[in-house]
């Protein structure tokens, strides 16, 4: 492929309300990361039409699967929905459920961040727990109301493209979450976790295949510089560059 690779990024989405209509936004985080990756930014709306999303798909070389502030909506899960759910309005749920099938479908390569790879585990037929604090026994603080800026470690699966990205080494990464991923998806492998268990990573269990879900926010102004590695990993796979990862799954 000559030329930069073009990236997809999902957006917000807010629903009209009295006083002012639906808008869209993007966080500047992930453009930015993209293209300081050398990647080309494609700003996709939620678009209505299923045949126009796969044509879109079709011209682009990758996929970032956005976060969100807001949750998959619990009730829509079949979990019990906890004082602190917010859900996402229905059309960017239904829209990210939507484009992340399509993009699986394909096989493009994808990077999913926060609640992207929940949704990602979600539609390959994983599921969530809905407030880690009350889910997980003893489970560390993963959101902060207060601190932003709240940091954790992470315990990395060997051999996996996570080990790969970031190597050896004590690994801290920027945490604001309270769902997550409860079993992961049937073809998907998990990377890395928190001392907790709480899963932080998964990815597909394929070679062929960059398929990265992360808990953390490597766009964030959080993340550290280590995080840009995530970046440069996903836009390698972008432009056809074989990952150098040794792929050694501990057995069963």
């Amino acid at each position: 492929m000559s030329g930069k690779p073009w990236v997809g990024i999902n957006g917000d989405f807010r629903a009209a309300k009295q006083g002012s209509g639906a808008l869209s936004w993007f966080n500047t985080g992930y453009y930015d990361s993209v293209a300081a990756c050398g990647g080309l930014p494609v700003l996709i709306p939620p678009l209505a039409e299923d045949d126009d999303l796969k044509q879109l798909l079709k011209k682009l070389d990758g996929l970032v699967l956005a976060g969100c502030s807001l949750d998959m909506d619990p009730v829509r899960l079949g979990i019990q929905p906890h004082p602190t759910s917010k859900p996402m309005p229905l059309r960017r749920e239904d829209f990210d459920r939507r484009l992340c099938q399509a993009a699986v479908d394909m096989r493009i390569p994808i990077l999913a961040i926060g609640a992207g790879m929940q949704i990602l585990n979600v539609v390959c037929g994983g599921s969530l727990f809905a407030h880690v604090p009350e889910d997980v026994p003893k489970s560390i603080l993963h959101r902060d109301s207060v601190e932003s800026t709240l940091r954790h470690v992470l315990e990395i699966e060997p051999g996996t493209r996570v080990d790969a990205i970031y190597g050896p080494g004590e690994i801290r990464v920027n945490s604001q979450h309270h769902m997550a991923i409860q079993s992961p998806a049937e073809g998907f492998v998990v990377s890395a976790r928190t001392p907790d268990g709480v899963i932080e990573a998964i990815e597909a269990d394929d070679q062929g295949w960059f398929c990265l879900g992360v808990q953390w926010h490597p766009e964030n102004t959080t993340a550290s510089a280590l995080d840009m590695q995530v970046f440069g990993a996903f836009l390698d796979a972008a432009i056809g560059t074989p990952a150098v990862v040794p792929f050694k799954r501990k057995a069963a």
